[in-house]
Parts: structure tokens; C-alpha cells; sequence
């Protein structure tokens, strides 16, 4: 009689989780990955993925991590920063001037900088980022587009001082909401408007709730796969690599799934009625300077870490 294969139960049984829908380029090539890990491993290693908000909210993720209730968390830049203030350094305003440079950043000594701070906090990190790319502002209520539309606009933010500190720079009145609340939120006009890369205006249906998009790259963001330590650490050097290396593949095909859609968004979030136009952000930009925005930052990374951010985006203060 044959058996089933994998018939055994795995060796090491891991949940990782995300705060993005399931249909999400993130969840589907995190599920690749899950899959060839399992069939390279002979069903030593099983990883189940809970997206969406499945098991709690973010930050409540981020805890269940550090104390090993979940395994693995797939998690942006902006949202470790409670944990490891390092870790917003790549979501400073207009610092990068495309997803390439990002990237080479992410890739390169920023991304090694980074992932030192957060083996600090005793926690391990894959070394390729995910791409969330850049974010843009869309608005229930008009376009922006000078800095003056800004003025006391009420905007959803993520509950990041990165994130408050940019829009008060601008002159609105940013309000932290959780993700898991935000469409409730833009629906009963808690705010009027929010800022999110534009996967995630079609796959959350934002559009439903917000006709005006402006194309303001403000930010550019990532996601870290993050693990727990001491859960990585149960399996053997040679199990560990073949888990990298799926993780890290896999940022490499969510990487060109994102660039793909970038177009394909924009086309098919026009035909559900929300209306697009850009910026020139020589002006977005000067004001953040005059609000202090870019030496306070400067003096809270540090030199060591604001220099190897111009090292990439070049002089920004």
C-alpha cells in the first residue's frame, strides 16, 4: 500500500502572518513559498499562512511574535518602528526617486544597517525586502494639489510618528486608525482621506469610499518577513537555508508582480470612477523642509543611518 505523501506530521510546524488580504501579491507568493519549502524540506517544515487580520492587529501581531506565539510576520518598515526606530528610515519623505533606488538601498547597506537593529530586538529577518511601493493620497472630498490642499485636511495614517510627522509638516490633521479600520473609517468620514500604495486601493476597495487619487510617491514602503528567533532557531543550518532561500525568492517574484500591476492599477481604478492627477513635488518637498521635518529626522536616525540614506537619495536636509 502507498502511502500519502508527507503523511507524517511536519518536524516543524510554523504560522506566518500578514495584515493584507489573502489576494494580495504578498499572500500568493508567500503561499509559493510554504509550498516548495514543504516539498525541498520532504515535509520537515509546514508553514501556514494567516493574512488579513486573521489573528489580531498588527502591532498585536508584532507581540505575538516576540513572545512566539506566531513564527513569522510579514510586516512594513513603518509599522516595526514602535519596536525598532531604525526600521522607518526608508519611509522618509520623497527620499527615493524611483522603486530601483529603493531597492538598491533595501538591497544594499541600508537594508544591512536595518536588519542589524532588528536582530537587536531579538528578532531575525529575511534578508530581501517585499515591495509595497510607493504611497499616494486619495481624498473623499478633491484633489491635492499644492501643499496649501493640505491645510487641516483630516488623513488616516498608520500609527507612526514617520507618518504624522509628514502630514503635519504639510499643514493637515493626521489621525492614527488601524488598518483593519480604515475603510469604516474613510466610509463614515471619520477622515476624509488616507495614503496606501495602489494594490491596496483595489484589493481593500478603497475606491468605493474615495473618488480622488494624487499621484504623490510621498513614501516608499517595504515589508520585512520577520521571525521569531527562537522559533528559526529550533531548525538546523540546512533546514534554515532552504527557508531563506523560498522567502527570498519569493520577494523577488512579489517584486515583479508590483511593478507589473503599477500600470494596471492605475487603468483599472479609473474605470471604478476614481479620478487620478499628479504632482510636481518641488513644493511638498520645500515645505517639509521649512517645517524642520527632514533635521528632525536626521537628528533622531542619527548620522551613521542618515548617511547611508543620502548615500542613495541623495542630500536631503
Amino acid at each position: 500500500m502507498l502511502l500519502p505523501r508527507f503523511a507524517q506530521a511536519a518536524e516543524y510546524e510554523f504560522k506566518i502572518a500578514s495584515d493584507t488580504p489573502a489576494s494580495h501579491p504578498c499572500n500568493v507568493r508567500t503561499l509559493e513559498a510554504a509550498a516548495r519549502i514543504k516539498e525541498e524540506t520532504g515535509g520537515r517544515v509546514d508553514i501556514k499562512l494567516f493574512p488579513n487580520n486573521q489573528l489580531g492587529g498588527g502591532p498585536d501581531m508584532l507581540n505575538q511574535l516576540r513572545s512566539g506565539a506566531l513564527d513569522f510576520f510579514m510586516y512594513s518598515t513603518q509599522l516595526v518602528a514602535p519596536l525598532v526606530p531604525a526600521s522607518a528610515l526608508p519611509g522618509v519623505g520623497f527620499a527615493f526617486k524611483d522603486t530601483a533606488t529603493a531597492l538598491k538601498a533595501l538591497d544594499g547597506d541600508v537594508g544591512a544597517y536595518l536588519r542589524k537593529q532588528i536582530e537587536k530586538a531579538g528578532l531575525i529577518t529575511m534578508p530581501h525586502i517585499w515591495t509595497s511601493g510607493f504611497r499616494q493620497v486619495t481624498s473623499s472630498t478633491g484633489p491635492i494639489r499644492t501643499p496649501a490642499d493640505f491645510d487641516n485636511f483630516k488623513i488616516r495614517v498608520p500609527a507612526s510618528p514617520m507618518w504624522v510627522s509628514l502630514f503635519k509638516g504639510f499643514g493637515a490633521s493626521p489621525t492614527a486608525i488601524n488598518f483593519a479600520e480604515l475603510y469604516t473609517s474613510l466610509q463614515t468620514k471619520v477622515v476624509n482621506g488616507q495614503e496606501n500604495p495602489l494594490v491596496i486601493l483595489e484589493t481593500n476597495r478603497l475606491y468605493e469610499v474615495q473618488q480622488f487619487c494624487t499621484l504623490t510617491n510621498h513614501m516608499w514602503d517595504g515589508y520585512w518577513v520577520l521571525g521569531n528567533r527562537r522559533s528559526f532557531g529550533r531548525m538546523p543550518a540546512d533546514v534554515q537555508a532552504i527557508v531563506t532561500k523560498h522567502f527570498d525568492r519569493s520577494a523577488l517574484d512579489q517584486r515583479d508582480d508590483m511593478a507589473k500591476q503599477d500600470s494596471m492599477l492605475r487603468q483599472s481604478l479609473s474605470s471604478k470612477g476614481m479620478k487620478f492627477n499628479e504632482i510636481d513635488v518641488t513644493p511638498f518637498r520645500e515645505k517639509l523642509k521649512q517645517a524642520g521635518y527632514y533635521a528632525d529626522w536626521k537628528e533622531k536616525f542619527g548620522a551613521e543611518a542618515w548617511t547611508l540614506l543620502e548615500k542613495y537619495a541623495g542630500n536631503l536636509s
